[in-house]
């Protein structure tokens, strides 16, 4: 026991740090497929994984809605529901038989409303149970990188498509009069000489060490430790590092037309918006969603109190949109927390409106093109779907009762059904080209699109249970947003670690990083990545080469008395 409690309370608040830390990227990550059973997921999010063990949205939304429904009249508690499906049914009516041999596809739920109640409640709205095929959207732009770089381009070629050096100087510019500014109001500083654009260009790449070697500070460049990098500490001193970061500016004074709190840093996020527009075009589908923009959990825990007070003060939402074949992020937006009020970001956490005003932000420039954008529980939302569609916008979303906007949805298909159901099964209803889709595996899933025809099959594949039937929208669903929480996944942890506490400058930084990602990707895309691997691949090759046409020239055996 004593062992256990080795290094005192600090060291146990350490580790309950490092082990909340951990849980939480673990229930982050993505199993087989989203709706996988051979994953550990405790996060109960539906929008990334579930599996057998982890609690799936219907059944935390079922034990949320028992709570509500507690001491409502005419409803029965938990523990009755529970009671009364252990409890032995009477022989049912032929009525009641015909009701439970009719199956998916628009088919009444064993223990739901009969069929005529369900009619008539869902003709209410519109929504019926006759589908229809609908064509899918027609896309026809073409999607990838628009330029076309030289062999010779290397990763700093392709950052530069986003960064290029006139913004760099801009950069040198702002940084330079911010300093006199500074000095003439609090005092001159006789070390401050004005930066230059070389300067500038080592000043980033310092910080932007941070997110490949993952240390705590940048200043563990110029220490003894173990993040300490001797290669690179030369180009730059310590102390001059320190100054620029201490002036460094986007952009020095507010205009006297400014008003928006990011005024510092907005001229650079619209010309980095402008150069992901110029430079890819995306596939037609795409995901609306927050990037995991956090630390890494074994520096979480070894912060101290103060500091991890400081890391949760984050004022600030990033959303971006994504192309979810290749993982570019197309667009960005910044939600900021300026109080309490109704636009705050905590508002922002738990009112649907709020987050259907941050996705026509980021679809603003989508119209027109028939894209299909797949977005989560707290963006889904009837009317967000039928604005998006009078402008060529086409969707597929994950609902949740407790998350979603669900006004105009027929409340029939938002109850779940007493009598367990078997894997696959499904209801669906339409109105227009609008389908709701309410999808069963291990839990209750509920699907609105119309961008996915209703009478089209899909499956879901796993490894234990072989292949499940589900409508094609669900299958999509899966499909495109596995691959984002992959990226998810593989590029957060390359996410610059420096946090100023100052809101613009960790905006800065994690656009930058945004930057760098996008940048990597069209890297990858081009020929000058193949070129480079095949030619370091050569490089590898050619001592091999070499030592075998030396031992066949060379005779195995030649002495020096030989030789003469």
């Amino acid at each position: 026991m004593m062992a256990e409690g080795g290094g005192g309370p600090a060291r146990r608040k350490a580790l309950s740090l490092l082990e909340a830390a951990r849980s939480r990227y673990e229930s982050l990550q993505i199993s087989d497929d989203v709706f996988g059973e051979s994953g550990q997921d405790s996060s109960g999010n539906p929008f990334y994984s579930t599996s057998a063990d982890s609690r799936s949205a219907a059944s935390s939304q079922d034990e949320d809605d028992d709570e509500e429904d507690q001491g409502r009249p005419g409803v029965p508690s938990p523990r009755g529901r529970a009671a009364r499906r252990r409890a032995p049914r009477a022989a049912a009516t032929p009525a009641e038989r015909r009701r439970q041999r009719q199956v998916c596809g628009g088919s009444a739920v064993p223990g739901g409303p009969g069929p005529m109640e369900e009619e008539e409640e869902a003709e209410k709205g519109g929504w019926t149970r006759s589908l229809r095929d609908v064509p899918p959207p027609h896309f026809k732009d073409g999607s990838g990188p628009t330029r076309k770089m030289p062999l010779t381009a290397s990763a700093m070629d392709f950052f530069q498509l986003f960064v290029p050096d006139n913004v760099l100087k801009n950069m040198v510019v702002q940084t330079n009069m911010y300093a006199k500014k500074y000095q003439e109001r609090f005092g001159s500083d006789d070390a401050w000489i004005d930066v230059t654009l070389t300067e500038m260009k080592a000043f980033l790449g310092y910080m932007i060490s941070t997110s490949i070697h993952h240390c705590e500070s940048v200043l563990s460049i110029w220490s003894s430790g173990f993040y300490s990098n001797k290669s690179i500490a030369l180009i730059m001193t310590q102390s001059r590092f320190e100054k620029i970061l201490k002036y460094f500016h986007v952009v020095a004074f507010r205009s006297s037309q400014t008003t928006h709190s990011l005024y510092k840093i907005q001229p650079f996020l619209d010309s980095l918006q402008n150069g992901f527009d110029s430079a890819f075009k995306p596939s037609q589908a795409q995901v609306l969603h927050e990037p995991l923009i956090d630390e890494d959990p074994v520096f979480i825990a070894t912060c101290t109190e103060r500091e991890l007070r400081k890391r949760k003060k984050r004022k600030f939402s990033l959303w971006v949109r994504q192309c979810s074949s290749t993982g570019f992020i197309c667009q960005i937006y910044v939600h900021l927390k300026e109080g309490s009020g109704a636009d705050g970001l905590d508002a922002l956490k738990n009112k649907p409106q709020l987050h259907s005003m941050v996705a026509k932000s980021l679809c603003q420039n989508a119209s027109g093109k028939n894209y299909i954008i797949f977005t989560g529980p707290s963006i889904t939302s009837l009317n967000l779907f039928e604005e998006f569609e009078k402008q060529g916008i086409y969707c597929c979303g994950l609902l949740s009762t407790r998350k979603s906007d669900c006004t105009g949805l027929p409340p029939s298909m938002l109850n779940n059904s007493v009598t367990p159901q078997s894997r696959g099964q499904y209801r669906i209803r339409m109105k227009g080209n609008m389908s709701l889709i309410c999808w069963y595996n291990k839990g209750h899933f509920r699907f609105l699109t119309n961008a996915y025809s209703p009478v089209q099959q899909g499956v879901i594949i796993k490894r234990k249970s072989g292949e499940i039937p589900c409508p094609l929208a669900v299958e999509a669903f899966a499909a495109h947003l596995s691959y984002i929480c992959k990226y998810d996944d593989k590029y957060s942890k390359y996410f610059i670690s420096h946090k100023p506490n100052k809101t613009w400058q960790q905006v800065f930084w994690f656009a930058i990083s945004i930057a760098i990602n996008n940048a990597y990707i069209l890297y990858k895309m081009s020929e000058a990545y193949h070129v480079t691997r095949q030619g370091l691949e050569g490089k590898q090759k050619i001592p091999r080469l070499e030592q075998q046409n030396k031992e066949l020239v060379t005779p195995p055996v030649l002495s020096s008395k030989n030789a003469k």
